[in-house]
C-alpha cells in the first residue's frame, strides 16, 4: 500500500478519521457533496467551520443521523 492508496479507495481513509472535510462526509454517508453543502446552509447537519472550511465530527454525524432515524419512526 503506498501513501495515493486512500485517495483511490476513500472509505478506507474515512472510516478512521474523527474530523471530515465536506467530501469526506458526503461519502461517509452516501450523499452527493452538494447535499452536504444544503444542508449545512440550512442549518440541518452539525458542523463547524474552521479557518474558511467546512469540517464535520464523525461521532457528531452519527448521532445526527440516528435522531433523524428517530424522527421518521416517531411520524
Amino acid at each position: 500500500m503506498n501513501k495515493h492508496s486512500a485517495f483511490r479507495n476513500p472509505h478506507s481513509a474515512i472510516q478512521t478519521r474523527e474530523i471530515m472535510t465536506p467530501r469526506e462526509a458526503a461519502e461517509y454517508l452516501s450523499i452527493h457533496v452538494r447535499t452536504i453543502y444544503r444542508l449545512v446552509k440550512n442549518g440541518e447537519i452539525p458542523c463547524r467551520k474552521v479557518g474558511g472550511s467546512w469540517r464535520f465530527k464523525k461521532d457528531a454525524l452519527d448521532e445526527w443521523l440516528s435522531g433523524r432515524e428517530n424522527l421518521k419512526e416517531k411520524q
